[in-house]
């Protein structure tokens, strides 16, 4: 499942996956696997997320927390 506001949240600053990872220090594949909801991030991963576009994490990644 794709993760279309983490996705939006992205292009709304105009930028690339390859850009995200690097301003996170994260690999761009491990980026774009987050963003097709292929991979699961952790914690610390999520908050970092939700700190780089300031929204809150729930918001970017409603998948990982309906059940909250």
């Amino acid at each position: 499942m794709k993760r279309y506001p983490l996705i939006a949240a992205r292009v709304a600053l105009d930028k690339t996956q390859a850009q995200v990872a690097k301003d996170l220090c994260l690999s761009e594949v491990y980026v774009r696997k987050i963003e097709a909801g292929d991979k699961k991030p952790g914690r610390e991963t999520i908050i970092r997320f939700a700190r780089y576009y300031q929204r809150p994490a729930h918001e970017l990644f409603p998948d990982i927390f309906r059940d909250f």
